[in-house]
């Protein structure tokens, strides 16, 4: 390949010679100034869990271009979004680069490559249409299509349509985009919410936080259109609800992952009730609680480890606002989605 080309797939000319074809645009230039600006010896990397496969890849591309005595390290911690720093690799490490997600706290230490796509949203909106009820539409989508955001509008404007759209707290990054525990981009008026990106994840989550609004799901990843139903996993927090009412001991995890933890919430439900025990973790797995002689826990970090992966938990795992209505504190019909707001 020559100096001029980009790879297949890339979402500019580079100016370099790339290894391996890719998808997004990982902003190798930009890395390249900072380790070069800053002399650095030793570069972290740090990819969520879908895109740690390809972490090989950029370091060849990265090491093709600077000197022999630059080391690039790949954190092997799990890592689901912008608040799942690698903190330990970060404070080691001259130049540290997140990838996959855009900036929830902007720091002179950290870079952040949001991975912007280079997949054509327009064909599968055109379809999503056909599921939109009203004439005006809210508009949200990650971090890896906000590149296309504007274009998305001006599409919909085109069409008819009278787009709504904001930027959300101090969590997010952009406007319009929405983040697995945060959719305050969503607060619209609008009746329908077009959601465009890949899989199910983001938009189920807007779905339970907004049950009163209708979320079209346009997937340019999947070419597939559907709509956001929450069903399942509103009957999944309500019969884990009703196992926990029973319970007499209770586990209060605090997650210490930088940008998860909910310490006075936790100090809270520990004032309250004599019977509940705080336990710190970073990593928030099945096989770690097993070992505690809980009835139950309530798990103030991160929410989605409540939602998504509660019925693998051997006891009843709730939210905060769970855990108040099984211990009587609220009415069982007042249940909602737990979301960070603000919150760092």
């Amino acid at each position: 390949m020559s100096q001029d080309a980009s790879s297949e797939g890339d979402l500019r000319n580079t100016g370099m010679s790339l290894k391996h074809d890719r998808e997004w645009d990982y902003e190798l230039e930009r890395i390249i100034d900072a380790i070069e600006e800053r002399d650095a010896k030793r570069v972290g990397l740090q990819f969520p869990e879908g895109l740690k496969r390809r972490g090989p890849a950029v370091a060849d591309d990265l090491r093709q271009r600077c000197d022999d005595d630059v080391t690039f390290m790949l954190s092997g911690q799990p890592c689901y979004g912008a608040c799942d720093l690698d903190t330990y690799l970060m404070r080691r490490t001259d130049v540290f680069v997140h990838f996959g997600h855009s900036p929830m706290k902007e720091s002179d230490k950290i870079i952040y490559v949001p991975l912007f796509s280079n997949v054509d949203p327009f064909p599968i909106m055109e379809e999503s249409l056909e599921k939109i009820e009203g004439d005006e539409v809210g508009l949200v989508t990650t971090a890896q299509h906000m590149n296309r955001f504007d274009d998305m509008c001006d599409w919909l404007e085109e069409r008819g349509y009278t787009v709504q759209t904001r930027k959300g707290d101090d969590r997010l990054t952009y406007e319009g985009q929405v983040l697995g525990c945060n959719y305050a981009s969503a607060d619209i008026p609008a009746d329908d919410v077009l959601y465009v990106g890949g899989g199910k994840f983001h938009p189920l989550g807007l779905a339970m936080e907004h049950p009163e609004k209708n979320v079209v799901i346009a997937d340019p990843v999947n070419n597939v259109v559907t709509l956001a139903d929450t069903r399942k996993f509103m009957k999944q927090r309500y019969a884990s609800v009703h196992k926990a009412m029973d319970a007499e001991k209770w586990g209060v995890i605090f997650c210490t992952k930088i940008g998860q933890g909910r310490m006075e919430i936790a100090e809270k439900i520990l004032e309250d009730n004599e019977n509940a025990y705080l336990i710190t973790m970073d990593e928030v797995t099945p096989d770690r609680l097993r070992n505690f002689a809980m009835d139950a826990f309530v798990n103030t970090g991160c929410p989605r480890i409540t939602t998504d992966d509660g019925p693998r938990f051997h006891k009843p795992m709730l939210t905060p606002q769970e855990y108040r209505i099984a211990v009587g504190d609220e009415p069982l019909d007042s249940l909602k989605f737990d979301t960070f707001h603000g919150t760092w």
